[in-house]
């Protein structure tokens, strides 16, 4: 069955979440589920390509990472809402360029900021790898903000991506990761001015509420 359109309501809330979560984890094996923040990633890399994709083409890859069939008899609808009041949310924020809370969660105090901020940036390249329209674009505007995501995983993963290679060798790392998902919101938005470009008097990068906002992409090593 084809989902509905969501409309957009207030942002989920902790409880949600782990409901969503929950939710996830019950789709029966062998298929492998996102977890919620590969699946925020995943609904950005899908909202950031330069057309709309249908919820029919992407929503298979959110239930299992091969886009395997769901079992008959398994009631997908309440997850499906959740997943789509969460694509509706993001649109919005994209579309509009205002700031919102990727969902990236810091478990362990001993983590890099690189090491929590891997499994939403995961997300995002499986978005790509199932949805190629972004990628394929040729366009010098994506490269530092294409860094920005991609600095976070080890580079024998980043095989014939010798121009994302050379922008993120003269990057640093983010401190904290405070400002690693700064920059994961700001590298989103500078994509969206390409693949959804709005008109130039209505553009603004957008600022993290009570906090400082640098000019730029990233810093320069």
């Amino acid at each position: 069955m084809k989902p509905e359109p969501t409309a957009v309501a207030a942002p989920m809330r902790e409880a949600e979440i782990d409901a969503l979560q929950r939710q996830l984890d019950a789709v029966p094996p062998p298929l492998e589920p996102l977890d919620v923040s590969a699946l925020d990633g995943y609904l950005c890399g899908v909202l950031l390509q330069p057309r709309p994709v249908p919820p029919d083409v992407w929503l298979p890859g959110v239930f299992d990472l091969d886009g395997r069939p769901l079992p008959p008899g398994f009631d997908a609808a309440p997850l499906q809402e959740l997943v789509l009041r969460r694509h509706a949310e993001l649109d919005r924020a994209i579309g509009r360029r205002d700031w919102f809370d990727p969902w990236i969660f810091q478990l362990d105090e001993a983590d890099s900021p690189s090491e929590a901020v891997l499994p939403w940036v995961a997300g995002f390249a499986a978005a790509q790898d199932r949805c190629p329209a972004l990628m394929a674009i040729d366009d010098a505007a994506l490269v530092e903000p294409l860094a920005l995501l991609y600095l976070h995983f080890d580079r024998e993963d980043l095989e014939d991506a010798d121009a994302l290679l050379e922008v993120i060798d003269t990057l640093e790392p983010p401190a904290d990761l405070a400002e690693a998902v700064q920059d994961l919101v700001r590298a989103l938005m500078l994509i969206a001015d390409v693949t959804r470009p709005r008109p130039k008097a209505a553009t603004a990068a957008p600022r993290r509420p009570g906090g400082a906002r640098r000019p730029g992409g990233g810093r320069r090593r």
